[in-house]
């Protein structure tokens, strides 16, 4: 069986089509998988795992319900999702692991991350998330009214449109040596990340080694996964 990883499913009020994508992936693709990573942002805000919302209750019955039939389910904090937690854990039976995180496939170690921490180009992006990723200030953000928290997080959404619109598109891909100082901390040969939005797979060589990042696309217009299988990794579509 293979193992499934995605990322930046951008699950909200606003994307019924990608909810309905991910809902079929989850029963069809999923289901007959050994395991599935997200590799973090799988709703495109989370507030706090009291987030009722129609979406958070889809989705969250949806995974319990893979889970349940015996799919194990790892998730990793995106930018977008930072704050899932034991109640999102609870609810859905997956598994929370560290960002970055080195999963063995096989004999193989292979680094899972986000990937916004490799994009060091963009200063006031990598700021912001030192201070939201802080444990003060989550634990200060979560003792709001959660309407008041959805507030602020629609504001921050729109304050990150702004800011992509007006930065400069290379600052907000990886940093290359930011990728090599990961590669060598890890001591891997192989990197699966999301958050940039650019799907492909790049073979570099980093101290003479070769190694390969993978990274996965965006659900906003079609799904993108990677399936790992018998050694074999391979970036697939899903197109809507």
């Amino acid at each position: 069986m293979a193992r499934l990883f995605v990322s930046d499913v951008h699950l909200g009020a606003d994307s019924a089509p990608a909810i309905g994508q991910f809902l079929e992936f989850l029963s069809t693709h999923a289901a007959r998988a050994e395991a599935l990573y997200i590799l973090g942002d799988l709703f495109e805000s989370w507030v706090g795992d009291d987030d009722r919302s129609d979406a958070a209750l889809t989705v969250c019955a949806a995974l319990k319900a893979l889970t349940a039939a015996g799919v194990p389910c790892f998730v990793l904090h995106g930018n977008r999702d930072f704050l899932l937690g034991a109640g999102f854990c609870a609810r859905t039976g997956c598994r929370l692991l560290s960002d970055p995180v080195v999963a063995e496939l096989d004999g193989e170690r292979v680094l899972l991350t986000h990937g916004d921490a490799l994009c060091t180009d963009d200063h006031a992006y990598q700021e912001l998330r030192s201070i939201v990723r802080a444990r003060d200030w989550q634990r200060r953000f979560l003792a709001l009214p959660l309407a008041h928290r959805e507030a602020l997080a629609d504001e921050v959404r729109a304050g990150s449109r702004r800011h992509i619109a007006r930065t400069v598109p290379t600052i907000m891909d990886v940093n290359g040596e930011a990728v090599a100082r990961a590669f060598r901390a890890a001591a891997v040969r192989r990197m699966i990340h999301g958050h940039t939005h650019r799907p492909g797979v790049h073979d570099l060589t980093v101290d003479g080694a070769s190694v390969q990042r993978i990274v996965l696309g965006a659900w906003y217009e079609q799904g993108s996964y990677v399936s790992y299988q018998r050694g074999s990794f391979e970036l697939r579509t899903l197109p809507r």
